[in-house]
């Protein structure tokens, strides 16, 4: 058989295997993605897994780079990598597809033992924290508008590059030390 043929009769075994399943995504004819683990589970990984032309006489291009990975670290995603590729050695030459996704699927606990979440900048809060931090920010934009007229104002102030001129400013100043009074006057 030549090596399309093995990836056409693959695909399709693959296609029955997992229809229906959520885990699995088929992105092309040569390109799959299986979820090992629920997605509320922290251990849960993504596997994206290309065909080249030569497959199944050569290995398939395995990838952590999916969003869904961005919370593990890289040593994790080694670690995954490595494993995932001595199982690829061992079937090289056959249709493996099955063989590696069940295979990560029951060593899922294994890979992911030394798993340390990546800290995000996400952060889950309480709705009282979530409403207040809303409104407080609702009331700082109403101070932020400005009137047709104060806006004008600022225009008809700024140059071309939008910076006020030069000295905009010193009657303001001149203002406040005659009210309060220079250094002289203690």
């Amino acid at each position: 058989m030549t090596a399309n043929e093995d990836q056409e009769m693959e695909l399709e075994a693959l296609r029955s295997i997992y229809e229906g399943d959520e885990c699995f995504k088929e992105i092309s004819p040569v390109s799959f993605q299986l979820r090992i683990g629920d997605l509320e589970d922290t251990k849960a990984f993504i596997l994206d897994v290309t065909w080249p032309e030569t497959y199944p006489e050569t290995a398939p291009q395995i990838s952590l780079d999916t969003f869904f990975n961005n919370r593990i670290s890289a040593e994790t995603k080694q670690l995954i990598l490595s494993k995932v590729e001595e199982q690829v050695e061992a079937n090289l030459g056959t249709a493996m597809m099955y063989t590696l996704f069940e295979w990560a699927k029951d060593n899922q606990e294994a890979l992911m033992e030394n798993h340390k979440p990546v800290v995000t900048a996400v952060t889950l809060t309480s709705s009282s924290e979530v409403t207040t931090t809303t409104s407080s920010a609702k009331k700082r934009e109403k101070k932020e508008q400005l009137t047709k007229a104060q806006k004008r104002r600022i225009i008809s102030r700024t140059d071309n590059k939008g910076e006020l001129p030069r000295g905009w400013n010193w009657i303001d100043v001149i203002k406040q030390l005659s009210k309060t009074g220079g250094k002289d006057d203690e």
